[in-house]
């Protein structure tokens, strides 16, 4: 079994040995800064009223951080709040039951979203791991919170960008469902900003780029207050082009280069409605690699 901060072993690993120690020694000043704050006080200092609780003891709890697995001392410690009531102390920084750091988590995240099972993923992370343990459930938990995260994200307001252009296009990555790697069709819409930033503004699975589904999502950019775009860029796609003018009836609708038929309008200039100048069409995927 891997050793893990605490042991004074000296190897192959030495150096990622003395920065793991360094590294819990460095967790565990935050903390105790964060705790001091808390109380109002140091270790064994006096200061009258102005103490809100104290400390009683620490316990061992193991953390995997990015450099490996580390076992850090938490302080324990009971606050009173104002109301005079006790009540046990908890660290922000770490909160509790938490095992390993966010960068962690999304290293396990993004080794199982490419299509990796839990046996493999401990494999393939083991040197990040370094023997921690990795279950399934948590790996469940995991993804769980990605869920939770990726639909309010999905839902968040978009008034604040002040959208001008949209990009719009169906990607059809390769998915694991059960034991078959099959493709799926997720409708992608880009936004560019009135400054020039480059937005991804809503991802969703649909069974097809029907009409139908692709006002489905525009009706939903809309009611996130999304505001009437200038300009939209589309793959030809009759549905989608449909979808957009029954939204924005005098929206301006551009065809992507990247699916227009040589020698076709997309070889001309085309003149921005922002701004009234020319410029060459570009496609989704020249805004994506941008």
């Amino acid at each position: 079994m891997e050793s893990d901060s605490r042991s004074g072993g000296r190897g192959k690993g030495a150096l990622e040995e003395v920065m793991r120690e360094r590294i819990r020694v460095t967790i565990e000043s935050i903390v105790d800064e964060e705790l001091e704050a808390a109380l109002g006080a140091a270790p064994s200092e006096r200061v009258g009223l102005v103490r809100a609780g104290y400390r009683h003891g620490k316990r061992l709890r193991r953390l995997t951080t990015s450099l490996g697995a580390t076992t850090i001392a938490m302080p324990r410690a009971r606050i009173e709040d104002d109301d005079g009531r006790r009540r046990e102390w908890h660290s922000r920084m770490i909160p509790r039951y938490q095992r390993r750091t966010e960068r962690v988590d999304e290293a396990i995240l993004g080794v199982y979203l490419s299509g990796t099972n839990t046996r493999r993923l401990r494999g393939a992370l083991s040197p990040l791991l370094r023997g921690a343990p990795l279950s399934k459930d948590a790996v469940s938990r995991l993804v769980g919170r990605l869920r939770e995260d990726f639909e309010a994200w999905a839902k968040r307001d978009l008034g604040e960008l002040k959208i001008r252009y949209l990009f719009l296009d169906g990607w059809y990555p390769r998915v694991r469902i059960g034991k078959k790697r099959v493709r799926v069709p997720v409708l992608v819409t880009l936004g560019v900003c009135a400054n020039g930033q480059r937005v991804v503004l809503d991802l969703r699975l649909a069974g097809g780029e029907s009409e139908q589904a692709w006002l489905d999502a525009v009706r939903s950019l809309a009611a996130r207050n999304l505001g009437a775009p200038i300009l939209a860029v589309i793959d030809g796609n009759p549905g989608l082009a449909a979808a957009l003018k029954v939204q924005w009836s005098k929206l301006a609708i551009q065809r992507c280069t990247n699916h227009s038929v040589p020698g076709r309008a997309h070889s001309k200039e085309v003149r921005s409605p922002l701004t009234g100048k020319t410029f060459e069409p570009v496609s989704l995927g020249q805004v994506v690699a941008a």
